[in-house]
Protein backbone atom coordinates (compact mmCIF):
# COMPACT_ATOMS: atom_id res chain seq x y z
CA UNK A 1 0.00 0.00 0.00
CA UNK A 2 1.35 3.41 -0.97
CA UNK A 3 1.68 5.87 1.91
CA UNK A 4 -0.42 9.03 1.76
CA UNK A 5 2.10 11.08 3.76
CA UNK A 6 5.85 11.56 3.67
CA UNK A 7 8.00 13.33 6.26
CA UNK A 8 11.10 15.00 4.83
CA UNK A 9 13.87 16.32 7.05
CA UNK A 10 16.53 18.44 5.39
CA UNK A 11 19.67 19.86 6.89
CA UNK A 12 23.34 20.59 6.49
CA UNK A 13 26.04 21.93 8.79
CA UNK A 14 24.98 21.70 12.42
CA UNK A 15 21.88 19.58 11.80
CA UNK A 16 23.07 16.01 12.47
CA UNK A 17 22.54 16.02 16.25
CA UNK A 18 19.13 17.67 15.86
CA UNK A 19 18.14 15.01 13.29
CA UNK A 20 19.25 12.21 15.57
CA UNK A 21 17.33 13.62 18.53
CA UNK A 22 14.26 14.25 16.41
CA UNK A 23 14.19 10.71 15.02
CA UNK A 24 14.66 9.27 18.52
CA UNK A 25 11.71 11.30 19.79
CA UNK A 26 9.38 10.10 17.00
CA UNK A 27 9.25 6.64 18.60
CA UNK A 28 9.05 3.14 17.14
CA UNK A 29 5.38 3.43 16.14
CA UNK A 30 5.74 6.52 13.93
CA UNK A 31 3.21 5.89 11.12
CA UNK A 32 4.81 7.86 8.27
CA UNK A 33 7.90 7.11 6.13
CA UNK A 34 10.78 9.56 6.67
CA UNK A 35 13.22 10.80 4.02
CA UNK A 36 16.36 12.42 5.44
CA UNK A 37 18.21 14.77 3.08
CA UNK A 38 21.53 15.57 4.69
CA UNK A 39 24.39 17.24 2.85
CA UNK A 40 26.98 14.48 3.04
CA UNK A 41 30.62 14.01 2.20
CA UNK A 42 30.86 10.57 0.59
CA UNK A 43 34.49 10.19 1.65
CA UNK A 44 33.74 10.53 5.36
CA UNK A 45 30.28 9.22 6.11
CA UNK A 46 30.29 5.46 5.62
CA UNK A 47 29.10 5.05 9.22
CA UNK A 48 26.15 7.45 8.89
CA UNK A 49 23.53 4.74 8.34
CA UNK A 50 24.85 2.83 11.36
CA UNK A 51 24.75 5.99 13.47
CA UNK A 52 21.09 6.60 12.58
CA UNK A 53 20.30 2.90 13.16
CA UNK A 54 21.71 2.98 16.69
CA UNK A 55 19.87 6.18 17.65
CA UNK A 56 16.31 5.41 16.55
CA UNK A 57 13.84 2.56 17.01
CA UNK A 58 12.73 3.03 13.40
CA UNK A 59 14.18 0.93 10.58
CA UNK A 60 16.97 2.95 8.96
CA UNK A 61 18.36 2.40 5.48
CA UNK A 62 19.83 4.20 2.52
CA UNK A 63 17.43 4.90 -0.36
CA UNK A 64 17.42 2.26 -3.08
CA UNK A 65 16.31 2.82 -6.67
CA UNK A 66 12.59 2.09 -7.28
CA UNK A 67 11.90 1.43 -3.58
CA UNK A 68 8.44 2.44 -2.35
CA UNK A 69 8.69 4.00 1.13
CA UNK A 70 6.93 2.31 4.02
CA UNK A 71 5.82 3.50 7.45
CA UNK A 72 8.26 3.13 10.30
CA UNK A 73 11.30 3.48 8.06
CA UNK A 74 13.87 6.26 7.83
CA UNK A 75 15.42 6.56 4.36
CA UNK A 76 18.77 8.33 4.05
CA UNK A 77 19.60 10.02 0.76
CA UNK A 78 22.86 8.51 -0.49
CA UNK A 79 25.89 10.73 -0.87
CA UNK A 80 26.25 12.39 -4.28
CA UNK A 81 22.72 11.56 -5.53
CA UNK A 82 19.53 13.57 -5.63
CA UNK A 83 16.47 11.59 -4.54
CA UNK A 84 13.24 12.01 -6.49
CA UNK A 85 9.76 10.64 -5.80
CA UNK A 86 8.10 9.09 -8.85
CA UNK A 87 4.40 8.91 -9.75
CA UNK A 88 4.17 5.38 -8.30
CA UNK A 89 5.60 6.82 -5.02
CA UNK A 90 8.91 4.99 -5.50
CA UNK A 91 12.25 6.70 -5.02
CA UNK A 92 14.66 7.24 -7.88
CA UNK A 93 18.28 8.33 -7.74
CA UNK A 94 19.52 11.14 -9.94
CA UNK A 95 23.05 12.29 -10.70
CA UNK A 96 22.19 15.61 -12.36
CA UNK A 97 23.95 18.87 -11.52
CA UNK A 98 24.37 20.06 -7.96
CA UNK A 99 21.84 22.52 -6.55
CA UNK A 100 23.30 25.14 -4.17
CA UNK A 101 26.56 23.18 -4.45
CA UNK A 102 24.78 20.14 -3.00
CA UNK A 103 23.91 16.62 -4.13
CA UNK A 104 21.69 15.41 -2.56
CA UNK A 105 19.73 18.64 -2.70
CA UNK A 106 17.02 19.44 -0.19
CA UNK A 107 15.22 21.60 -2.78
CA UNK A 108 15.11 18.73 -5.28
CA UNK A 109 13.74 16.22 -2.77
CA UNK A 110 11.18 18.64 -1.28
CA UNK A 111 9.84 19.69 -4.72
CA UNK A 112 9.66 16.14 -6.02
CA UNK A 113 7.85 14.87 -2.91
CA UNK A 114 5.38 17.78 -2.95
CA UNK A 115 4.45 16.97 -6.55
CA UNK A 116 3.43 13.44 -5.49
CA UNK A 117 2.23 13.80 -1.89
CA UNK A 118 0.75 17.33 -2.08
CA UNK A 119 -0.98 18.08 1.24
CA UNK A 120 0.47 14.87 2.69
CA UNK A 121 3.97 16.34 2.57
CA UNK A 122 5.52 17.35 5.89
CA UNK A 123 8.81 19.17 5.30
CA UNK A 124 11.28 20.16 8.02
CA UNK A 125 14.32 22.38 7.41
CA UNK A 126 17.10 22.46 9.98
CA UNK A 127 20.49 24.10 10.51
CA UNK A 128 22.77 24.66 7.53
CA UNK A 129 25.17 26.99 5.81
CA UNK A 130 23.57 27.59 2.39
CA UNK A 131 20.15 28.40 0.92
CA UNK A 132 19.29 24.83 -0.15
CA UNK A 133 15.80 23.98 1.06
CA UNK A 134 14.24 27.46 1.05
CA UNK A 135 12.82 27.17 -2.47
CA UNK A 136 11.71 23.57 -1.95
CA UNK A 137 10.00 24.47 1.31
CA UNK A 138 8.08 27.28 -0.41
CA UNK A 139 6.99 24.80 -3.08
CA UNK A 140 5.78 22.33 -0.45
CA UNK A 141 3.61 25.06 1.03
CA UNK A 142 2.26 26.02 -2.43
CA UNK A 143 1.23 22.37 -2.94
CA UNK A 144 -0.64 22.30 0.38
CA UNK A 145 2.00 20.55 2.50
CA UNK A 146 3.07 21.53 6.00
CA UNK A 147 6.34 23.42 6.47
CA UNK A 148 8.45 23.50 9.61
CA UNK A 149 11.65 25.47 10.06
CA UNK A 150 14.06 25.25 12.96
CA UNK A 151 14.17 28.57 14.78
CA UNK A 152 17.45 30.14 13.58
CA UNK A 153 18.14 31.21 17.17
CA UNK A 154 18.45 27.49 18.11
CA UNK A 155 20.38 26.43 15.00
CA UNK A 156 24.12 25.83 15.18
CA UNK A 157 24.37 27.37 11.69
CA UNK A 158 21.34 29.67 11.26
CA UNK A 159 21.77 30.63 7.59
CA UNK A 160 19.64 27.86 6.03
CA UNK A 161 16.55 28.23 8.24
CA UNK A 162 16.84 32.03 8.03
CA UNK A 163 16.84 31.86 4.22
CA UNK A 164 13.60 29.88 4.33
CA UNK A 165 11.96 32.38 6.68
CA UNK A 166 13.11 35.26 4.47
CA UNK A 167 11.71 33.58 1.34
CA UNK A 168 8.35 32.41 2.69
CA UNK A 169 6.14 32.17 5.78
CA UNK A 170 6.60 28.65 7.20
CA UNK A 171 3.66 27.06 9.01
CA UNK A 172 5.85 26.56 12.08
CA UNK A 173 9.14 28.10 13.25
CA UNK A 174 10.17 26.04 16.27
CA UNK A 175 13.11 25.42 18.56
CA UNK A 176 14.69 22.06 17.83
CA UNK A 177 13.23 20.39 20.92
CA UNK A 178 9.63 21.24 19.94
CA UNK A 179 9.68 19.92 16.36
CA UNK A 180 8.96 16.25 17.16
CA UNK A 181 5.78 17.11 19.09
CA UNK A 182 4.33 18.95 16.08
CA UNK A 183 5.40 16.20 13.68
CA UNK A 184 3.78 13.46 15.75
CA UNK A 185 0.54 15.45 15.79
CA UNK A 186 0.63 15.95 12.01
CA UNK A 187 1.41 12.29 11.37
CA UNK A 188 -1.54 11.16 13.49
CA UNK A 189 -3.98 13.55 11.78
CA UNK A 190 -6.01 11.80 9.08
Amino acid sequence: MKPDKLLLIGGSAGSLQVMLSLLTELGSDFPVPVLVVLHRNSAFDSALEELFFTRTALVTKEVEEKEVPSAGTVYLCPADYHVLVELDHSFSLDYSERVHFSRPSIDVAFRSAADIYGSGTIAVLLSGGNADGAEGLAYVKERGGVTIVQDPMTAEVPYMPQQAITRMQPDHVLPAEAISVVIRGLAAYK
